[in-house]
């Protein structure tokens, strides 16, 4: 599994934005992050200088969302959904939006139950577990 550091995940980012509007060619992941950070405008500028931003910290304590979390987030899920992984994602997917019928809202609902799996597992220092991150996208579907 790879799992890139911060700085890695940062810069991947700030790559893609820069390649983006330098015209060149993007290719795999950077594609699909592109298709991301395209959707949310709000970190056009923050992704323009990197300088400025490679080193700060986004403190939700402060009631910041760190842009770089949310991308990679999405870059997740959009991974997820690329294989079903896990099995039945894409099913889930698919309610969220014509529930919300709205591609961005169904994935930041995702998002949410992403989240609170993964702050679950580093909390208890146990592994990913795919059913809880199911059961969760099934409440947001109302079936629980």
């Amino acid at each position: 599994m790879f799992t890139p550091s911060r700085d890695q995940v940062r810069q991947f980012f700030f790559d893609v934005w820069a390649k983006y509007r330098a015209g060149q060619t993007l290719a795999g992941a950077e594609q699909t992050a592109l298709d991301i950070v395209l959707a949310h405008p709000e970190y056009h500028a923050l992704l323009a200088q990197p300088a400025r931003f490679r080193d700060r910290d986004w403190l939700p304590e402060d009631g910041e969302t760190n842009p770089f979390l949310h991308l990679s987030l999405h870059l997740a899920i959009a991974e997820q959904l690329s294989i079903d992984q896990p099995p039945g994602i894409r099913a889930r997917h698919a309610q969220l939006l014509a529930q919300y019928g709205d591609a961005m809202d169904a994935q930041h609902a995702m998002m949410d139950c992403l989240g609170e799996m993964i702050w679950q597992a580093q909390r208890h220092q146990a592994a990913y577990d795919a059913d809880a991150y199911l059961r969760c996208l099934d409440r947001r579907l109302g079936r629980c």
